[in-house]
């Protein structure tokens, strides 16, 4: 082969590479797998530095955020079982029209989405 047929053949693949590197970053970034979650102390720090909070309301915007998460805590906790309940429900109707084939694949899907929904659930 020529030089000129090698610096082709690399250009592609770099050119190639490129484009799928691009490609997977969009796909990840878009889809929030790099993002990293917002924290409460994120959040207050953020909100300090865009309304140019005084320490005071820096103190006050702590507090509140603090009550407002234990009641977010509590309400989840009250309502988690109705969420579950109804979740069963559904995951029993959907199994009821199913083959005995299709309901070993429906429960590995059920399972992988309960464990998506932990690994995602905020913690108590």
């Amino acid at each position: 082969m020529t030089r000129r047929a090698y610096f082709y053949f690399v250009l592609t693949f770099l050119l190639g590479a490129a484009a799928g590197g691009g490609g997977v970053f969009a796909y990840v970034w878009y889809g929030g797998h790099w993002r990293q979650p917002r924290d409460r102390n994120h959040i207050i720090q953020s909100m300090k530095s865009d309304l140019n909070l005084s320490d005071s309301q820096v103190q006050q915007l702590t507090q509140i955020m603090d009550e407002s998460g234990k009641k977010f805590r509590e309400l989840r906790q009250q309502l988690d079982p109705q969420f579950a309940a109804v979740r069963k429900d559904s995951d029993d109707r959907i199994r009821a029209i199913l083959n005995p084939e299709q309901q070993k694949k429906f429960d590995e899907i059920v399972r992988r989405f309960e464990e998506e929904r932990a690994r995602r659930r905020p913690p108590p």
